[in-house]
């Protein structure tokens, strides 16, 4: 596995990953829609899709869904929420910026389940690195430099990253080294 496109696993990866697993919702034939086609969405419709999942992609963006289909797998696409079925579950990984509404009626009519999931542990962290190994998943990346990082922290507010910037550390440090021999 690249070194480079493997690294934001280690975050992103385990946290889509770990509560797949936890939840049920790895066996195959599974249907999961994942909301929000960014840093943690693209890499949670690729482990659905290894696990054998009928994935939807729900995004407030219609302009990703070309990108949700055709590249990613998705296996539909919708811009809205509101679409869990009668005992479905709702698993939070990632906190908006804004207070979530819950709809306790069809909470409670649907006998659904919201949950949350932060990240798993080494030894789950170690079996999602093998599964990803074992499926060709990785992240999709851009890899920048140290001294791109204000620019790149600007993007990411933008939203203009396409998932997850990766700095390389040893071009950066040998840049900086070449600049100061230079100098002398």
């Amino acid at each position: 596995m690249p070194l480079d496109a493997g690294a934001p696993l280690l975050c992103a990866g385990i946290t889509v990953y770990s509560p797949m697993k936890y939840y049920g919702l790895s066996e195959p034939g599974m249907h999961i829609a994942v909301v929000g086609l960014g840093g943690l969405g693209h890499v949670a419709v690729k482990f659905a899709k290894a696990f054998g999942a009928r994935v939807t992609v729900v995004s407030t963006s219609p302009k990703k869904e070309e990108e949700a289909l055709k590249r990613l797998g998705a296996d539909s696409f919708l811009p809205l929420l509101g679409l869990l079925k009668a005992n479905g579950k709702l698993i939070l990984v990632g906190a908006p910026e804004k207070p979530l509404e819950l709809p306790a009626f069809s909470v409670i009519m649907g006998r659904k389940t919201v949950a949350g999931s932060n990240i798993g542990g080494m030894k789950e962290t170690q079996e999602m690195i093998d599964f990803a190994a074992k499926h060709n998943i990785t992240a999709d990346i851009e890899i920048i430099k140290a001294d791109y990082l204000n620019t790149a922290m600007e993007r990411l507010a933008k939203g203009d990253v396409r998932y997850r910037f990766v700095i390389d550390i040893a071009n950066s440090v040998a840049d900086i080294y070449r600049e100061t021999t230079q100098r002398k």
